[in-house]
């Protein structure tokens, strides 16, 4: 069977996996350790917050990353240290939904692409663990790069790995689909087309629209 490319000139789809094709959320541990909701939040936004989560998905490793909160926060060690112990345990699993859309398209013989800010350090459990990741062509992990989504560096980067698949590859041949919006206005603005997940039932709809075969 031939890949038709779509009348949009869409070569490829690439996806985020953070909510879009995995539950990953650090409530999923923090719940069970801190009862109180507004400790709770202050720690998960004050202490092990995204912002320093994301340095780990960076590059930085994560004893490091660990080692230097315990410092700032000695009070907290306990519960910084059960981020990355328990880590697995905030990967729920995989959103069916978007992982039926992806796999609607592999089936379609679409050429599919990951695009993820991730630990190097963790990103093997799930590649070990989802099947479902099988069905890329190539998978750009912000961990093993050393720079992260929005940097437009992750961009240019992906989309020269992408193309020793697809030949001569064009950021306008390219729809991302990312559930942060800061990260599909990163692409948009390079040239690629965006569709930022709210749910896999308006991401298929705006696939349908690029002339996507759903």
């Amino acid at each position: 069977m031939s890949i038709t490319t779509p009348t949009s000139g869409i070569r490829a789809v690439v996806f985020d996996f953070g909510g879009v094709l995995f539950d990953w959320s650090p409530l999923h541990v923090y719940q069970h350790l801190i009862a109180n909701d507004a400790e709770r939040l202050h720690f998960l936004t004050k202490v092990c917050s995204p912002e320093w989560n994301i340095q780990q998905d960076a590059g930085r490793s994560l004893a490091e990353g660990t080692e230097l909160l315990v410092r700032q926060h000695p009070q907290h060690e306990s519960l910084i240290r059960a981020f990355y112990d328990r880590w697995k345990e905030m990967l729920r699993g995989p959103l069916d939904d978007g992982v039926a859309l992806l796999k609607e398209l592999h089936a379609k013989q679409v050429p599919l692409f990951g695009l993820t800010n991730w630990s190097a350090e963790t990103f093997p459990f799930a590649r070990d663990n989802y099947d479902f990741l099988g069905v890329f062509q190539d998978i750009v992990v912000s961990g093993e790069e050393k720079c992260i989504k929005p940097d437009a560096r992750i961009y240019q980067i992906a989309l020269a790995r992408y193309g020793r698949h697809l030949p001569d590859l064009k950021p306008g041949e390219l729809v991302f689909i990312d559930d942060v919006k800061k990260n599909i206005e990163a692409a948009q603005a390079l040239g690629w087309h965006g569709i930022h997940h709210v749910d896999a039932g308006q991401t298929r709809a705006q696939l349908k629209l690029l002339g996507l075969p759903l």
